[in-house]
């Protein structure tokens, strides 16, 4: 079966303004939709991350409902010229970087937590390229 990518990408939140401010205030995002109480949504180039306050969700009456905890983590993806300047610019922002990896052929990754604890990644673009 072949798809083209993933399109959305969710988390579950405790607090979706203190998400807001981070991902929009702080990275940059573009808001792109926000029911309060339940949700804000987040255009990260051709993709979706989806942060939703997982009580609300689990309760949905119109799509299938859908929740979950803990720490979870997904990685956002830079040009290679980019790199250092996106890693130097989370760490201006005050984020710590937890670990910079070096994944061998040239490529390299960064590890940050978003506030509610997700461990966040920057990775070169081509690193998972067949």
């Amino acid at each position: 079966m072949q798809f083209q990518g993933i399109k959305e990408t969710c988390l579950y939140v405790s607090d979706l303004a203190r998400t807001k401010e981070f991902y929009h205030g702080r990275l940059g995002f573009e808001l792109i939709g926000e029911v309060p109480g339940r949700h804000v949504f987040f255009r990260v180039g051709s993709s979706v991350l989806l942060c939703f306050i997982s009580e609300a969700s689990e309760q949905s009456k119109i799509l299938p409902p859908h929740y979950g905890q803990g720490n979870l983590h997904l990685a956002f993806e830079t040009a290679p010229e980019d790199y250092d300047s996106r890693k130097a610019e989370i760490e201006a922002l005050g984020i710590p970087v937890e670990l910079e990896y070096d994944w061998g052929h040239g490529f390299k990754s960064f590890y940050f937590r978003d506030p509610d604890g997700h461990l966040l990644e920057v990775v070169m673009t081509g690193m998972w390229d067949s």
